[in-house]
């Protein structure tokens, strides 16, 4: 690795090997060839004079590429297509005059993008699949296990740890179907010409709609897709890139919202991401433990996030039939996004698949807090008893307040049952309360709703999709 100049963290640090190839001047100028040669067959299937040998001569030369060749060319004509033109043909001297023909630059390189997008959000897919098969797992071990919940991060009603996790994997199934609609949905650029029109491929075909129609078709077909876009200006719409770079923002967000609890729980001690042997929370502090997989994931998130707002931007501002100043942002934000999002995904499965959980402090925290959250019951069982349900709300207002007002200038411990006990207006005996502080008995339907949920929803989209599970590995690169 070469160190006296800039890389790109995603590429050295954060993403796969495989996303990595996805986007690299391999892959991407194979497909071009691989484009050209679609273009080719589909010529000489529908008439134009084309041979065998010419197309089994591009077949043959779609990977050896002359990089240094195709950057003499690009800095002689300034122009990176008629640059690898140049030099594909030059590896093909009898392809060479038919490379290209009647095709615009837009015809490699959209097609191209969108091919490479398709294939992102497939490892993409097969990646959130994963973290949601592990989470799964995790929820269905702790469906039962009561926790505190919270509300604007202030103690809130029982839940149970299952059950928190089943919201982190609801979003989750938010962004699975939004990536398959994604990919059911992108479709080809095909081959429109200058401005859309296909008025060189009229003349190449003397006016034959219906060939024309045929070429796109027959192009669309050997790169693996069903259609292509129905109408264009030279490219396809710039919306298709924003849309894709909003579903990769929506997973980010899902991420970063997991990530941001995983850290809460880590500051509370009752649950806590992945932590090795040797590792080193502080050069300073030996003692610290920091959640920093789950701050990565924040950390990238926010740059997913951020980094959306290009292809809306890039949309808007698009002239006409075409302007330029959609290129140097798309090649810098398609695949930082996607390689971002893949880097998200794969810190996201290995804390997953290793969360550590503090059943004790959970247990601690319950009890702290859980004279407060059976507060709604004594209210109840004092209106059966006859009492006013607002004189009732009341009383445990005034007690819940002097009780943590107790306890937060005071240190004292948690003494509101005492003082409901003591409070004629309930009817009630401190035993009788105690006898009711189960911390189960305050969680709802909350295993249930796991339950179900994994039933319903998480089970079927596993089984239906055993074949999109890759076994990519969860060992992260730093």
């Amino acid at each position: 690795m070469p160190t006296n100049i800039y890389e790109s963290p995603l590429s050295s640090r954060y993403a796969s090997d495989e996303m990595l190839y996805l986007f690299s001047a391999d892959k991407k100028f194979s497909t071009w060839r691989r484009l050209w040669v679609a273009l080719a067959r589909a010529e000489k299937e529908l008439g134009l004079d084309i041979t065998d040998e010419q197309i089994a001569e591009m077949e043959a030369h779609i990977t050896d590429i002359d990089y240094e060749y195709a950057a003499k060319m690009e800095k002689e004509l300034r122009h990176d297509v008629m640059a690898h033109v140049r030099t594909f043909g030059k590896a093909c001297p009898k392809a060479d005059p038919i490379i290209h023909s009647g095709a615009t630059s837009c015809y490699v390189g959209d097609n191209t993008d969108i091919i490479l997008m398709r294939e992102g959000l497939e490892l993409i897919r097969d990646k959130l699949l994963r973290v949601i098969e592990s989470l799964a797992a995790f929820a269905d071990k702790y469906k039962a296990m009561p926790t505190l919940g919270f509300t604007h991060f202030q103690p809130a009603a029982l839940t149970t740890v299952g059950k928190r996790a089943t919201l982190w994997i609801n979003e989750l199934l938010i962004d699975f179907d939004e990536v398959r609609y994604r990919l059911g949905t992108l479709k080809l650029l095909g081959s429109k010409g200058a401005t859309g029109t296909q008025a060189t491929f009229m003349e190449l075909f003397d006016g034959d709609h219906e060939k024309i129609k045929k070429m796109e078709a027959l192009i669309a077909k050997e790169m693996g897709f069903t259609a292509v876009v129905p109408v264009s200006g030279q490219t396809y719409s710039r919306k298709v890139d924003a849309g894709v770079l909003s579903t990769l923002s929506g997973i980010a967000q899902s991420a970063g919202k997991f990530a941001t609890d995983m850290r809460l729980l880590s500051h509370l001690k009752e649950c806590e991401e992945p932590y090795e042997d040797k590792q080193i929370g502080s050069s300073a502090m030996a003692y610290k433990r920091n959640p920093m997989r789950c701050e990565r994931i924040c950390s990238l998130a926010r740059y997913v996030i951020a980094d959306s707002l290009n292809g809306a931007m890039t949309s808007y501002n698009q002239w006409f039939e075409r302007t330029l100043d959609d290129s140097a942002n798309k090649r810098i934000s398609i695949p930082e996004a996607f390689l971002a999002t893949d880097a998200i995904l794969n810190i996201y499965l290995n804390v997953a698949l290793g969360i550590k959980v503090y059943p004790k402090v959970i247990e601690k925290h319950i009890l702290d807090e859980l004279p407060f959250n059976a507060t709604e019951k004594y209210i109840m069982k004092g209106v059966k008893k006859g009492g006013n349900r607002q004189e009732l709300h009341e009383a445990i207002r005034i007690h819940s307040v002097a009780a943590g007002k107790a306890i937060k200038e005071q240190g004292l411990p948690n003494d509101l049952i005492s003082r409901i006990a003591n409070d004629p207006l309930f009817g009630t005996t401190e035993a009788e309360i105690y006898a009711e502080l189960e911390p189960a008995q305050y969680i709802g339907r909350a295993p249930e709703q796991v339950e179900e949920f994994l039933r319903d929803y998480v089970t079927p989209l596993i089984s239906n999709n055993q074949d999109l599970k890759t076994e990519s590995s969860t060992e992260l690169k730093v």
